[in-house]
């Protein structure tokens, strides 16, 4: 085994977690953030309807203990895409890379776009995290095999991971069920017969309970997220060039292209050979499922290290080697041009001309981000009668408006913002004391939806927020018919 190359990955490391988290508060919060904020700080749960509990409830911890801090909420992002290009190191040492592959690993990985994305506290920018530890452990399982070293502490870990990607999203499943069924074919068979792989599984299951038995008890809500996500794809090319780009400009798509092919031709790598085939797999599974192009990011790690590894044990004609430093400064610039460099004030600020604007005012609310959604409902809503607010609830016709809305209308006495949309209908609806509602940014479908129920309404800022009047019947009634997805 080559030696841990600490000096260069540890320095890739450090720049890596650095610059995120310099950066980390450069992005207005994302809708994404904001919902998930809300659903762990005012909604804490055992799951909800588009996701496990873990990064619900993280968010609403890191806001209690940090309250409005960017950096701090975004911290656990920033470490786990410091710690991935780490440990993608470890996977090219794993297959036989010395100082220099690892620290090729380490950078691919660091100039690929899961450090792109990693801006918001989300389960898609945590997630891939535990993709690449996942396959690491398994790698590393591999290597001690052939090795002849009977030591399995590897596949209980890799149980333990499992469990935690368990609690972040649902996703993990398929690597396990492809990646035996590979190794049943391709070997190596043993893996399925180590007593410590299914001391991980039962691990893994055991952790999962709880969130199955909220998913079981609220109807499976989350089955109908694959529909959600398949009505929002755009297309299996834009998906199978935005994975593959994801990768990250030149180092990133050189190396995932050319780490695939060797870890399926290389003699060297035969080994691993089961695993290339069940990640590859996965991504087919992706594909044909009409996924989103994030969900392929943690298949990015293997390759990285293969790749590296290949190019350090083959002897490249010295022009060649001379391009390969050049073409990981330029995969680094491409990368870091990427990230939110300027301050979110300069990038979402509030326009000036936002500040005073009468009720009744009219404007296009699609052109809006959703904070400013956020600070002109909030900004409407203490305007109302003290009398007509004491009666009238909040409700966003879908969750990044409803989430925009409840985070940055506490500060004008909005005490909870409800939806009918995915996530937010579970949150509760109104008590019969709201026989009013304020509907922000009602389309005329949702117009139409919520109308029968009052018997008036008037525009109280036209193209974004109408008030409904007179409510006709009890909320328990009309609630499960306000729900969509």
């Amino acid at each position: 085994m080559p030696r841990i190359a600490w000096g260069p990955v540890l320095a890739i490391v450090f720049l890596v977690g650095v610059v995120m988290v310099v950066t980390s508060a450069n992005y207005a919060r994302g809708f994404d953030e904001m919902y998930f904020l809300i659903a762990g700080r005012d909604h804490p749960a055992l799951g909800y309807f588009d996701q496990p509990p873990l990064v619900p409830l993280l968010a609403g911890l890191l806001d209690r203990w940090f309250p409005d801090s960017l950096v701090a909420l975004r911290l656990p992002v920033s470490l786990a895409a410091a710690a991935g290009a780490g440990i993608t190191a470890l996977i090219a040492r794993e297959l036989g890379g010395g100082k220099g592959a690892q620290a090729m690993a380490a950078g691919a990985y660091a100039c690929s776009g899961v450090i792109t994305v990693s801006h918001w506290l989300a389960t898609y920018t945590l997630d891939p995290f535990f993709w690449t530890l996942l396959t690491w452990l398994v790698v590393r399982w591999v290597r001690l095999h052939r090795a002849g070293v009977r030591d399995d502490r590897p596949l209980l870990w890799a149980g333990i991971v499992t469990a935690v990607s368990l609690e972040t999203k649902f996703m993990i499943p398929a690597f396990w069920v492809l990646t035996g069924l590979s190794a049943l074919v391709l070997g190596p068979r043993e893996l399925l017969r180590r007593p410590m792989l299914w001391l991980g599984a039962a691990v893994a299951v055991v952790c999962t309970v709880p969130t199955l038995v909220w998913q079981a008890t609220h109807g499976w809500p989350y089955l109908q997220m694959g529909q959600v996500v398949a009505g929002e794809s755009t297309g299996k090319v834009a998906f199978v060039i935005t994975s593959v780009s994801g990768a990250g400009f030149l180092a990133g798509v050189i190396g995932l292209c050319y780490g695939y092919w060797r870890l399926l031709r290389a003699p060297e790598l035969r080994s691993y050979r089961f695993l290339a085939v069940a990640l590859l797999a996965t991504f087919v599974a992706f594909l044909l499922t009409d996924g989103r192009f994030y969900y392929t990011m943690g298949l990015y790690a293997l390759p990285f290290g293969a790749a590296a590894a290949e190019l350090s044990r083959r002897k490249m004609a010295k022009p060649w080697r001379l391009l390969v430093w050049p073409v990981f400064a330029l995969s680094a610039v491409l990368a870091v041009v990427q990230l939110p460099i300027y301050p979110a004030s300069k990038v979402q600020g509030m326009p000036q001309s936002w500040q005073g604007i009468p009720l009744g005012s009219t404007f296009a609310s699609g052109e809006l981000p959703q904070r400013d959604v956020g600070i002109r409902a909030g900004q409407a809503y203490a305007a109302l009668p003290e009398e007509v607010r004491a009666h009238t609830a909040v409700f966003a016709e879908i969750y990044p408006f409803a989430a925009a809305t409840d985070y940055y209308g506490r500060a004008y006495g909005i005490e909870q913002v409800y939806s009918g949309h995915r996530g937010y209908w579970y949150f509760g609806m109104p008590s019969d004391t709201k026989d009013k509602v304020l509907v922000v940014n009602p389309s005329r479908s949702d117009g139409e939806q919520i109308a029968p129920y009052f018997s008036s309404s008037r525009e109280v800022v036209g193209g974004l927020l109408t008030l409904y009047e007179g409510r006709r019947q009890p909320w328990s009634e009309i609630w499960p018919h306000l729900r969509t997805s």
